[in-house]
């Protein structure tokens, strides 16, 4: 067995929530369970009822009622009531810190510094919470938010949860049709939107779009513009629409938090809309914040003193789950912009500047830097970082190895899996535990996650699909407009009965850790045998030329083969003998079926708005089949670039 990358020291996992977790279990529950994390996790699945219990009580959750009555119906999935007995409102938790802290560091691609103490983001959120309220907004109301990564956006969030209504929210650089095709379904009161936004060097105008947006919504009774690139935006033209300074209710200063059932629509979600009208998933607020703190505070061993990044915008659903730092005191630091800014130093910097110790970041970052020749350990100190967290797609193997040899050698590098439809993780990072090669850490504790094959059996070394067997707090609602539930039970519960099917072609590894292969509707089958794409990807990016790659199974003689895209540094182009180099890299660490049939040097890779690329769209133009929602791609045009390719003719 290969030795891991990293373990932590006696002093980190002394130091770490987790140890005082299992003494208060131990305590309270008459348990013997030692420090091992395994040992816990298997406590926590067989128990649900102790361990949500307990990870209630740990992390200090403000309700009103009875907490003891933890689950009813505990076999359905879905199904379970989660605490049906409280009351709680989810701002108030994420509002518990009321001093001088730093809660909001916010930071934009132009320099752009804002500092926000917890004092100040309660007086604002009661500012707002206030304005809604005189404009009529109840539980169960939607607001909605067009909205950069900046304060503005949590305190509409924040106010919003306040009075129980229902938060959405996308980022600016989506284009009319897919704010429509998300916003539309869910009928919003009122709409929070900035004036523009800052990307790439470029300022970028939001209000045409809004116009056209506010236009198509008829639901909308107020749009509060907030000022980002002009001071004093020019708003005249947008119906009910309102300055955010000017909406605020200044003479407010206590937030009535309005507590109700566990759950209680918090968020609506969605699914990306590669292939028809995005799915609105709906999250309650109990179930969101209960996991959350679980995993900020057992999994990534946060605690008020520590400085949480996370690279994402308002669109994707690592925004809700940074923002949740709140609830544990932590100084959140938001930033909106490019990524790669400065050459990709803009957040080193910050990591050193604003002393961050989670920084967490997509696996397209960590390669990027890796092929840009960067080394932070060299050019910035670091020395407040204790934590990476990547997810977005699989980390390749090479880009664990390049973080300990060049970015920072004691750290804990947790990938991390689970996604939009249930906020939060199946798998990922556990600071007591070592860090391998390739592998999630661990299954998150609470989660009965595991890896079938078609049947239904257990796998071990194998690939097959990521599931969940038991029920846990943050299963969704269900989707919005799914009287019925129909929708919402085809999409994970068909597969398995009573068992959450996520859709990830996954792996359990030795070391109890997981390896996430690709998605499960992108598996090649070449002579039908199940390929994840990120099988080939790993390889792929060692090549020198290659920036990036995308990959599919075209249908072919009654059979699929396996067809690769590559993006080339500038300036190279395809060559057989470079085609030949791909070939062999991917033939000697894999098999000869993953060698792809054809390799096709292409200008660009379609991504979704959160950045993901989308492999089935692809293989869509290919064929010849149509690609239903271009609008949620951030580069819509990249399509064309794989229609009808004279090098993929039959």
């Amino acid at each position: 067995m290969q030795a891991p990358l990293w373990q932590p020291s006696a002093q980190r996992i002394d130091d770490a929530n987790l140890p005082r977790f299992i003494a208060s279990v131990n305590e309270r529950c008459g348990t013997g369970l030692t420090a091992d994390y395994f040992a816990l996790h298997e406590w926590a699945v067989a128990h649900p009822e102790a361990f949500w219990a307990e990870v209630w009580n740990f992390c200090g959750v403000v309700a009103d009622g009875d907490a003891s009555n933890v689950v009813v119906d505990g076999d359905r999935l879905p199904g379970a009531r989660w605490f049906p007995d409280v009351r709680l409102n989810f701002a108030e938790n994420l509002l518990r810190r009321r001093d001088a802290h730093p809660a909001l560091v916010a930071l934009l691609e132009n320099g752009s510094r804002r500092e926000i103490t917890y004092a100040a983001l309660y007086r604002q959120v009661a500012q707002l919470a206030a304005a809604l309220r005189a404009e009529g907004v109840a539980p169960g109301d939607r607001v909605a938010g067009f909205m950069p990564n900046i304060p503005e956006t949590v305190v509409a969030m924040l106010a919003t949860a306040s009075i129980g209504a229902t938060w959405s929210s996308c980022s600016p650089d989506f284009g009319i049709d897919g704010v429509l095709d998300r916003f539309g379904q869910i009928t919003p009161k009122v709409l929070f939107a900035a004036d523009g936004y800052f990307y790439n060097g470029k300022t970028c105008d939001s209000l045409e779009r809004l116009a056209g947006i506010a236009g198509a919504i008829d639901s909308l009774q107020r749009i509060v513009v907030v000022p980002v690139v002009n001071p004093v935006p020019d708003i005249a033209t947008l119906p009910n629409a309102v300055c955010f300074e000017d909406y605020l209710e200044p003479g407010a200063t206590e937030v009535e938090f309005e507590r109700l059932p566990f759950d209680h629509p918090l968020y609506v979600m969605y699914s990306s809309g590669t292939t028809g009208q995005p799915k609105c998933i709906v999250h309650g607020a109990g179930g969101s914040l209960l996991q959350h703190l679980k995993e900020h505070q057992l999994m990534v061993d946060m605690g008020p003193e520590d400085v949480l990044f996370y690279f994402t915008t308002c669109g994707w659903m690592m925004w809700n789950w940074l923002v949740s730092g709140l609830a544990t005191g932590a100084t959140l630091v938001l930033y909106d912009g490019s990524p790669f800014a400065a050459d990709g130093h803009l957040l080193l910097d910050a990591i050193d500047r604003e002393g961050i110790t989670v920084f967490g970041t997509s696996a397209k970052f960590i390669a990027a830097l890796e092929k840009a020749g960067h080394v932070p350990r060299e050019s910035h100190s670091l020395a407040s970082l204790k934590t990476i967290l990547s997810t977005g797609s699989p980390l390749a193997h090479e880009s664990f190895e390049y973080v300990y040899r060049d970015f920072k050698s004691d750290v804990c590098l947790s990938s991390i899996s689970g996604g939009t439809d249930i906020l939060s993780c199946f798998v990922g990072g556990c600071p007591v535990l070592p860090v391998h090669v390739g592998e999630i850490q661990a299954p998150g504790l609470g989660m009965a996650v595991d890896v079938w094959d078609d049947d239904g059996h257990s796998l071990r070394g194998e690939k097959g699909e990521l599931v969940c067997t038991r029920p846990f707090p943050c299963c969704p609602v269900g989707f919005w407009g799914d009287a019925d539930g129909s929708r919402f039970h085809a999409a994970y519960f068909d597969r398995f009965d009573n068992v959450w099917a996520h859709g990830d072609y996954a792996e359990v590894t030795p070391n109890r850790g997981y390896i996430i292969h690709g998605r499960s509707d992108a598996v090649l089958n070449p002579g039908g045998v199940r390929i994840g794409t990120a099988e080939i990807y790993r390889q792929v990016e060692q090549v020198e030329a290659v920036l990036e790659s995308i990959v599919i199974g075209q249908e072919w003689q009654d059979d699929v083969r396996v067809v690769l895209f590559v993006v080339l540094r500038e300036g190279l182009e395809l060559t057989d003998a470079l085609c030949d180099e791909i070939r062999a890299v991917v033939r000697a660490n894999t098999t000869p079926r993953h060698v792809p049939a054809r390799i096709v040097q292409v200008a660009d890779i379609p991504r979704t708005l959160s950045g993901k690329i989308v492999e089935l769209a692809v293989r869509n133009v290919v064929h010849g089949r149509p690609v239903k929602n271009t609008d949620a791609l951030a580069n819509p045009e990249a399509l064309e670039l794989y229609r009808d390719l004279p090098e993929l003719a039959l």
